[in-house]
Formats: C-alpha cells, structure tokens, sequence
C-alpha cells in the first residue's frame, strides 16, 4: 500500500471554472458514442469538416478500371494526399502498407458485375473484418428505385446496427441505374431514406439544379460522388459548386486517377474543399504542379 501519510492536499481544481462539454463539428452526429465520432473525426477534417476520399473500390463490380490496373504504382503515390482511402479488403491486405496513417473506409457490400443486375447485392464483408482491419467506415450501396431497392436498404440497416454495436460509421452509396432520374428529386428521396435508416452520412451525386435543397434535407453529411471522367477544369467547378452548396466533402475517383496528372488533381481537389479555393485558382494549381512533374 501507498504511505498515505506523505501525500499532499490536491493542488488546483479550478472551481471557478465550469468544466465545457463541447459539440461535435460534424452535421447530425453529436449524440453519436465516442469511438463512431473518433472515426468520423479521421475521415473529416475537424478544422474545415471537410473530407477528400479517394474512391479506388471499382474493381469490386467492374474489375480493373482504367487507372486501377496496376494499384500499387497508380494509386499508393497518391494517398498521402487523400483524407481516406474507400477500397476493398483485397486492394487494402494485397496492396496497402500497414504503414498507412490515412484512415479506410471499407467496401462491404457487393455480390454482382457489370454483367448482372447490379442492385442485387448481399453484405459481403462481415463486420469482424472490419474490426481485424481497423476500419474508420463501411460502405453500402443503397439502389432507392432499383429492381432489388428493399434488399439493399435492409444490407445499410443491418450494417448501421452492427456498426453502432461496435463504434463504426457505416456510409451509404446512393446508386443512380440507367433508368433513374438524376434530379434534386430523386436525390432528396435517396439520401434522407438513408439517413432515416440510419446511415451516419451518404455518397450521392452532384447536380446543376436544387444540390443545396439535397445537402439541406439531408440531416447527416452528405458527400459528393465524382462520377465519371470529366475535363479536369470541370471536375474542380463541380467540387466547388458542391462544396459551397452545403456538401461536407467529396469522393472521387476517377476524376483523380484518370486525370492527366494524378497527383496534381488531388492537391487542387484539396484547395476546392479544404480552402475554399476558386475553380480557376485550383486549376492554376493544377497545372503549375503537372509542369514541375
């Protein structure tokens, strides 16, 4: 047992100074526990609330896309710039040091290929996995108006219960089919289902009219989904437009990896959402660094 005869008095205890419980910066999530808000706080910036993904988990659907053929040489360069890696357990065990500080968001749902009806996905990945690979989020796909729309909310659902369980945000993958309507619509039905259901924030697609009334009625983050390849100066006035119409980051990918610099493109994607840089000021950024490369 301690000598209790030599210790002293407690020194300072302040008081007079009420102790300050303070909110969480990140839309819809301060009476979330500690661990899920540790994990969000990873993958969004706590200064800007902001977050760049680089989104590399294609190949779960569609095999080696253009610019993933080879994802230690094309996309390993990259990361040091992202705010967090979305990918598969197979990229992030085969390919991704453990060295990596950037935080995962993991892939863990799936089931078809571009040769199948895509909506008709399964969990994939059981929540141990996660957990064994230290995981900051997991990613559903949710097809709101797809052929199998039910059986994917019901995979979000039972993500967002096992991932309260143990302290995982899950993110929802709003997925637009060849017969869907890309409207503020449409978008505003997507995403509040699945923040109605639960899912701590949602990856949906930028639009040209009504993005801010989406970002709006959506009561968790919303982050931007980068789509298909587009000319570079486009994609950084996307972003922007996102950004400054309440969007809390974005998750790109091909409009990173298949740009004509890489590496360049990540860093004017970081000035849009982390500094509120212009698009014409980002693309100036752009190119300087594409012509010291």
């Amino acid at each position: 047992m301690p000598d209790m005869d030599g210790m002293k008095d407690g020194k300072i205890y302040y008081t007079d100074i009420p102790q300050k419980t303070e909110g969480f910066f990140l839309k819809g999530s301060n009476s979330l526990d500690w661990g899920m808000k540790n994990r969000l706080a990873r993958i969004f910036n706590p200064e800007s609330g902001r977050t760049v993904m680089l989104a590399i988990d294609h190949g779960y659907f569609q095999g080696p896309t253009t610019g993933l053929e080879r994802v230690d040489i094309n996309i390993l360069p990259l990361a040091p710039y992202a705010d967090t890696l979305m990918l598969t357990r197979g990229i992030l065990r085969s390919v991704v040091p453990p060295s990596l500080t950037q935080p995962i968001v993991l892939r863990v749902s799936g089931g078809t290929s571009i040769l199948k009806e895509l909506s008709n996905e399964a969990i994939a990945v059981d929540i141990e996995e996660s957990i064994r690979l230290n995981v900051c989020a997991m990613a559903v796909q949710v097809f709101i108006g797809g052929e199998y729309e039910k059986e994917s909310i019901i995979n979000m659902t039972k993500m967002v219960d096992l991932g309260n369980r143990y302290g995982i945000p899950t993110l929802a993958v709003t997925a637009v089919g060849k017969d869907m309507a890309r409207d503020a619509r449409y978008f505003r039905l997507a995403t509040r289902i699945c923040a109605e259901l639960g899912a701590h924030y949602v990856k949906s697609y930028y639009i040209d009219e009504g993005f801010e009334t989406v970002t709006a009625s959506c009561p968790v983050p919303i982050v931007m989904a980068g789509g298909k390849k587009i000319p570079e100066l486009d994609a950084l006035t996307m972003a922007y437009n996102a950004i400054q119409q309440g969007a809390a980051g974005v998750d790109m990918g091909r409009n990173i990896f298949q740009a004509d610099e890489p590496v360049a493109m990540i860093q004017a994607i970081r000035a849009v959402v982390h500094n509120n840089e212009t698009p014409e000021k980002a693309y100036d950024l752009y190119n300087t660094i594409k012509n010291q490369s």
